[in-house]
């Protein structure tokens, strides 16, 4: 009889260590985003103090397991192998949903998981009971669940994302008028008041969450703490402010830096110790059911959990390894970079590719804030806004600073989203109000990013866009692991032992499938084909940046093109469709060069403004190219998906033909570029005309057989365009070269052409 508890418990056990790895990549963004944002030290310092603080975490983790055992269902209701149903139910429902939410690159809450998880499943359960009973009714469905904490629980979230978002960002507003973006050069006593406030507010915070939980921690001490609190503040406050003004001045340390590492430790910790119950709460609390079944004789359908309203205490071993598996992850995890990356660049100070795409909420939202903006504005006076508008001028950033080096914001905004984001988790955990980690220290860096003008006009749709989706992803999040949990609940009620081995055949499957699909997706975002954004302020720079770009370009194309012509010739529908997406992502990366054009420009130094020129016909040339090949693959994939009629051998022979060419062609120009032996170039030109007799005599060709023997209208249009088109890729190819050959003459000395001639040699010698 209880073989196939022992098979749910082993299960769990493997279930809790993949949920610790799901949940970890998920949560690391809630203490990671604003050290990695900032930079302000190296990742491997922040990695160290961020382990450091989720093992000591771990270890602090307390009285919030009662939350899997009491906190959402009336365990006294239920019967152990029911009990058992609704855990299993809700773990494989957690980890598979974490996972997808991870696998988006998308931040959620494990908090608001776990618990409509818990809720979903016991409702369910509680349903069949009902229906199982003539004596019940849904009305009788209160005695099962604990309906006053659920409804806290939801309150506390909702309202916890309201003010998060307004605290943050009033709290950077009025730190960015004291401080301004030079905080540097700021008196050195604004700067120790302020660590005053950090420190103090950051270190109570590991007071409240993290020690005075602890169960090796002693009582008086913890008495002491939690009977005066605004003693301590006080303090804390003047004994920092000291400390940090004889650091600033005697030993001229940027504090700064010291407040965001403090605050990056004081959030992992409260993140191990307040979100451990979302992954081990529940096997944890299944281990206790069966430990309290198991000394019994009385039937596990007859066996009431009682003993899970009872307070226990949680075996320190298990935390430890918890808090290992946890350590691990957030060092080898690529997923919880994803998922910090997605939170970092909606709170940017500078541009970025923009993820999401504004929606009508969206620019509702910017209209009518841009309106109240504006109206503010107006009562104003104008020496106000003259003083606000100097604290929030951005400092000039130096051109020889590539883009992806420079930090997403600034030290004085990471070191606020770390206090604000920990005086209202402390406020919230000192008042026993529920709420998420994820959802405050998320909503905290938007709010802060709002305040210090991140969201430009230029930027604001997409980033509320951003912001919005994530929300809503919170409550999609709430919605669908309810829903989910009470089907697995269901299924496990009925197929038991079979059911559950489908169901967890079935998480490993998607879970593995999910894995492999993540790896690829990073391994094409690190392929060295990849374009890049000009960052040189000269012509020689940009030109030789552009040589790079080309090369690629054109490797790819080659790619691309003789992708479509195998696929057209052998009728394979795959293939096209993967070569489909290949054009797409090329036109994507070359779009993204255009969309960088106006930051390019400004970079540029004033003698090499002719640069610009260059670099936008480059752009166009290459636009183009792409804009060719995108054509010739769309209507390959459409005329096979369509069912048509396949291509006669004469004409997939002169398909192949002309392949064959352009493949030497491409290669020819790839050589140039990457060798720079850009006199190659001139030769490659000098053979233009050669190529685009044989398209011509190609197109001849089908015009006298559509005369004579052709029967298939739709093969005629497609061999037509193909043809046509193939035509003008090479004459944007050609248009390429050209204009690349000319800027390039133009632009390099006698010396320079010794030096790149001296470099072929060597490369020639290398060869040899």
């Amino acid at each position: 009889m209880g073989d196939i508890y022992i098979y749910m418990l082993v299960a769990l056990a493997f279930l809790a260590i993949a949920d610790l790895i799901v949940g970890v990549s998920n949560d690391a963004v809630n203490f990671l985003n604003s050290a990695i944002g900032s930079k302000a030290v190296s990742f491997k310092t922040i990695m160290i103090v961020a382990s450091l603080g989720v093992a000591m975490g771990a270890l602090t983790s307390s009285g919030m397991m009662e939350v899997a055992r009491k906190g959402i269902f009336n365990p006294e209701e239920f019967m152990f192998d029911e009990i058992m149903i609704i855990f299993m139910a809700v773990m494989v429902t957690d980890i598979l949903l974490l996972d997808f939410f991870n696998t988006l690159g998308l931040p959620t809450s494990t908090t608001v998981s776990i618990v409509f998880e818990l809720l979903g499943a016991s409702v369910a359960i509680a349903i069949l009971k009902i229906f199982a009973d003539n004596n019940q009714s849904l009305l009788n469905l209160g005695n099962y669940i604990n309906n006053e904490k659920a409804i806290e629980i939801i309150l506390g979230i909702l309202l916890s994302v309201i003010v998060a978002f307004s605290i943050g960002a009033i709290i950077q507003f009025f730190s960015r008028l004291l401080l301004s973006f030079n905080f540097n050069d700021k008196p050195k006593l604004f700067g120790a008041i302020f660590s005053g406030f950090a420190v103090t507010s950051i270190m109570y915070f590991i007071l409240i969450k993290g020690i005075k939980n602890a169960s090796f921690m002693n009582d008086s001490i913890k008495s002491l703490i939690s009977a005066n609190p605004m003693t301590l503040l006080s303090i804390g406050f003047i004994f920092f402010t000291l400390i940090s003004l004889l650091l600033i001045v005697f030993f001229k340390t940027n504090i700064y830096k010291i407040i965001i590492v403090i605050g990056t430790f004081a959030l992992a910790v409260a993140f191990a110790g307040n979100d451990l119950v979302n992954f081990i709460g529940v096997p944890i609390a299944a281990f206790n059911s069966y430990e309290a079944w198991s000394v019994t004789n009385i039937l596990p359908q007859h066996f009431p959990m009682v003993a899970l309203g009872q307070p226990v205490q949680t075996q320190p071993y298990l935390l430890l390894i918890a808090g290992l598996v946890m350590v691990l992850t957030l060092w080898f995890s690529s997923k919880a970079k994803a998922v910090v990356k997605t939170s970092v660049d909606l709170s940017r100070q500078d541009d970025v590719k923009e993820r999401f795409e504004p929606n009508f909420l969206s620019r509702t939202i910017v209209r009518y804030s841009i309106a109240a903006s504006d109206g503010l504005n107006n009562i104003l006076p104008n020496s106000t806004k003259k003083h606000i508008d100097k604290q929030f001028q951005k400092p000039k950033i130096s051109a020889v600073i590539k883009s992806e080096d420079l930090p997403a914001f600034d030290l004085v905004r990471a070191a606020v989203n770390l206090m604000v984001a920990s005086v209202l988790i402390s406020l919230a955990t000192s008042m026993k109000l529920p709420l998420s980690t994820t959802y405050v220290t998320f909503m905290v860096a938007m709010g802060t990013s709002l305040a210090d003008r991140a969201w430009g006009s230029e930027s604001a749709v997409y980033r509320v866009a951003g912001v919005l989706n994530v929300i809503g992803g919170w409550f999609f999040t709430a919605l669908s692991a309810f829903v989910a949990a009470a089907i697995m609940a269901v299924i496990l009620y009925y197929g038991r032992g079979y059911a559950l081995t489908a169901l967890l055949t079935f998480a490993i499957i998607l879970l593995v499938r999910n894995y492999m699909n993540h790896r690829k997706q990073a391994k094409e975002l690190k392929e060295e084909d990849s374009l890049e954004k000009a960052e040189s302020s000269s012509t020689q720079g940009v030109i030789v940046e552009s040589a790079n770009n080309i090369a690629n370009v054109v490797k790819r194309g080659n790619k691309i093109y003789t992708g479509a012509i195998n696929g057209l010739s052998t009728h394979n529908l795959k293939l096209l469709k993967k070569n489909k997406k290949n054009i797409e992502k090329l036109s994507e990366e070359i779009e993204e060069l255009r969309d960088h054009i106006f930051y390019f420009i400004k970079n540029l130094e004033e003698p090499s403004v002719t640069a610009s020129n260059f670099y936008i016909n480059i752009l166009s040339h290459l636009q183009d190219f792409a804009q060719s090949l995108e054509y010739i693959s769309n209507v390959s994939f459409k005329h096979v998906n369509n069912n048509h009629k396949k291509l006669k051998f004469t004409q997939i022979k002169e398909l192949k033909e002309i392949d064959e060419r352009f493949d030497k062609l491409f290669n020819n120009v790839k050589t140039a570029f990457d060798s720079r032996s850009f006199e190659e170039i001139g030769a490659i030109l000098n053979r233009k005309q050669e190529i685009v007799s044989l398209v011509s005599d190609k197109i001849q060709k089908q015009v006298g057989r559509t005369r004579t023997e052709e029967s298939s209208p739709k093969n005629t249009t497609l061999y037509f365009s193909l043809l046509i088109e193939t035509k003008d890729l090479l004459m944007a190819t050609m248009n390429l070269l050209e204009e690349y050959y000319n800027a390039h003459d133009a632009s390099v000395e006698p010396a320079t052409i010794d030096v790149i001639a001296d470099d072929e040699k060597v490369g020639e010698n290398r060869e040899e």
